[in-house]
């Protein structure tokens, strides 16, 4: 009887043992995040290439910056991802820790029939212009004197932007600022703007769809948008008034004068950065977590994701023609998970 009563007991802690380690496996199994419609391309490959190989899921919803800020403060992801990053003073406040994980860009994109990718050059004023509603015709003397010999019509312009909280605003808007007085005043710069003109998409891939639509059309999408659906970018003037295209090396360009370690919370803004081939509506995209940990073994499985992804990902993230990190800024944020991420007792996580 004593035998037996011990033999059920151990039995029933076997499978109190088992249930606890499938729970830790399925909590392994799956991590969420929600945000920046501008990284997803390249999270969402990274994803597919993780789980074949460690078969970790990733569940990203693509919602635009202002929601991934919006649930990860509210703790309903395991992180936010954001293209606007936040003052070190906005972190503080809501517990959080950010880190970059690679750089990409807006495109101009325009659906005027006659005109292919590359075709159009456009300066900061103007774009400004065009989207405070001043610059209402495609052949508007301010766009036709940066592109003489090509063939305008008189069509109007239909100004599309983003509908929903977005980083891939708030570079847009940053790099406006910084180029037209008047935007600075008037709109700023910030994930959602009061928009002077236009209509409304919802994401990268709804603003994406709405120019492929509408003949006349521009709009602003992340780099991968406008390659995937072989969309009409136009060329931008940059600080040094040279007309450049948005491939890699330019972005790169923009991101190398960077200087990560002098930057509290990584915060870094690359617009408008000076150099010869620098694209100038460049930006980083970020993530943010919780300093302090209620679920280390979650955190933990994001962390070895996005370490994956720094030291395996970089083949995938040139495809999709985003920059990857330095060596060098890897191993400085990696050193902040170390300092920063713990559990509820304190404890390092990473």
């Amino acid at each position: 009887m004593h035998t037996k009563k011990i033999t059920r007991n151990l039995a029933a802690a076997l499978l109190l043992s088992t249930g606890c380690a499938m729970a830790a496996n399925s909590i392994a199994a799956e991590i969420t995040g929600a945000g920046s419609t501008f990284a997803y391309p390249i999270y969402a490959k990274w994803a597919e290439a993780y789980k074949a190989q460690s078969g970790i899921n990733l569940n990203y919803q693509s919602i635009g910056s202002g929601g991934g800020i919006a649930q990860i403060k509210a703790s309903t992801v395991d992180f936010g991802a954001s293209d606007m990053p936040l003052a070190p003073d906005v972190l503080e406040k809501n517990g959080l820790m950010q880190f970059p994980t690679v750089i990409g860009c807006d495109v101009p994109v325009v659906n005027v029939p006659g005109i292919g990718p590359g075709k159009l050059h456009l300066d900061g004023k103007t774009l400004a212009d065009i989207y405070l509603g001043k610059v209402q015709t495609w052949n508007n003397p301010e766009i036709a004197a940066l592109n003489k010999g090509l063939k305008l019509p008189s069509s109007r312009i239909t100004v599309v932007h983003r509908s929903d909280g977005s980083g891939t605003t708030f570079i847009f808007a940053n790099y406006l600022t910084k180029v037209s007085p008047e935007w600075k005043t008037k709109v700023g710069a910030d994930t959602s703007v009061a928009w002077p003109a236009g209509v409304g998409g919802k994401g990268n891939e709804g603003v994406a769809s709405f120019v492929q639509r509408i003949k006349g059309s521009i709009g602003y999408v992340e780099y991968a948008y406008a390659m995937q659906n072989k969309m009409a970018y136009t060329l931008m003037q940059n600080k040094e008034g040279q007309f450049v295209t948005p491939f890699a090396k330019n972005i790169q360009a923009a991101a190398a004068g960077a200087d990560w370690s002098h930057v509290s919370d990584f915060y870094e803004i690359l617009t408008d950065e000076p150099g010869k081939s620098s694209w100038p509506i460049t930006g980083a995209t970020f993530i943010l977590m919780h300093k302090t940990q209620t679920n280390p073994d979650r955190a933990k499985a994001v962390l070895k994701f996005f370490d994956w992804a720094y030291h395996n990902g970089d083949k995938i993230a040139e495809s999709l023609d985003y920059v990857t990190l330095p060596k060098s800024v890897i191993t400085l944020i990696e050193a902040t998970w170390t300092s920063t991420i713990k559990d509820t007792s304190g404890k390092a996580i990473w």
